[in-house]
């Protein structure tokens, strides 16, 4: 088991992955550094093996298949995980691993957007982007996380060995701020330096299509984690426009003694009746996902005795 383990993933960074490499071996000489190469076309892989790191491969592509496969490979006390395009400063590395080792933090997040990101990234789309998704996610989850897309993150062994992988490209640092907030782990927030990518080095983040996979995400995750509020917002709505259309054709009757818009009744009948169909729905997911919890809990205590077994043996 390595003490730190540096985790990148890659996809054509030519460019910048032998200065990220060298920067992180400076600040933090005691670390293995693995390079996961994503069918890179500019040998990034070459690159990379020359500048000291380990280099592995995953051919599914996308960024989530990556640190899947990182995930379910590397056994650390601490990961650290960042991008290959030199955006995230390594100075702030041992502080953040720190937290971790000493602190038994769970999940560090590298904060972007309390610093110099809104003025380094010359994305305007960007920075709407990252600002609404931290606000949605904080807003429902009831969360304090500051950078929710941020790409540097540091791990416990105890939230890698239990994170459920679902996301295939840039959603995955979505998933992961929200699986750390509804499991109650532990996470903190660390201010780093932003720093827009050097000339040549291109985003493979597209603002619209990767921005609407990401709020699609939230929409998921929100019916997966608090199924009892996402299906309750679906039935009051459905309640309140059953009941909206019923009380004209109330009236009516009250006044007349004729239900003119019988139609209009039995829409405002079948309306209602979704509504509760909508809520016993959240009352039965809601009963499940706490039983989920309780399962959670106890798979963490059995990933506690794993670490204490890998650590033992290698020593």
């Amino acid at each position: 088991m390595d003490k730190i383990a540096v985790l990148i993933p890659c996809y054509n960074e030519s460019k910048t992955i032998e200065k990220v490499i060298k920067d992180f071996k400076e600040v933090l000489p005691e670390a293995v550094i693995y390079v996961y190469d994503n069918n890179s076309s500019d040998h990034t892989d070459e690159i990379a093996q020359n500048a000291g790191a380990v280099v592995r491969y995953e051919y599914q592509q996308g960024k989530g298949n990556v640190i899947r496969r990182m995930f379910r490979d590397i056994d650390a006390q601490c990961y650290l995980m960042v991008d290959g395009d030199d955006t995230y400063p390594a100075e702030h590395a041992r502080e953040m691993a720190d937290l971790v080792l000493q602190k038994n933090v769970d999940m560090v997040v590298g904060d972007r957007l309390s610093s110099t990101y809104f003025t380094e990234n010359k994305r305007p789309f960007h920075n709407f982007g990252n600002s609404l998704v931290r606000a949605s996610i904080n807003r429902l989850f009831k969360s304090n996380i500051k950078d929710i897309m941020t790409g540097y993150r540091a791990f416990s062994f105890q939230f890698v060995k239990t994170f459920p992988i679902l996301s295939k490209g840039f959603e995955i640092e979505t998933e992961m701020s929200i699986h750390a907030v509804d499991k109650n782990l532990y996470v903190e927030n660390v201010v780093i330096d932003y720093r827009d990518r050097p000339e040549g080095s291109e985003s493979k983040l597209n603002t619209f299509s990767d921005g609407f996979k990401v709020l699609r995400t939230i929409t998921r995750l929100f019916r997966n984690y608090k199924p009892l509020s996402y299906f309750g917002i679906i039935a009051g709505i459905l309640f309140l426009l059953g009941i909206g259309f019923f009380i004209p054709v109330m009236m009516k009757y009250a006044m007349t003694g004729l239900v003119t818009k019988i139609p209009t009744l039995i829409c405002c009948g079948f309306a209602v009746i979704a509504a509760l169909q909508s809520l016993f729905a959240g009352l039965i997911l809601n009963t499940i996902k706490q039983k989920n919890r309780q399962d959670f809990e106890m798979e963490l205590h059995r990933v506690a005795d794993s670490y204490k077994m890998i650590d033992h043996n290698k020593r």
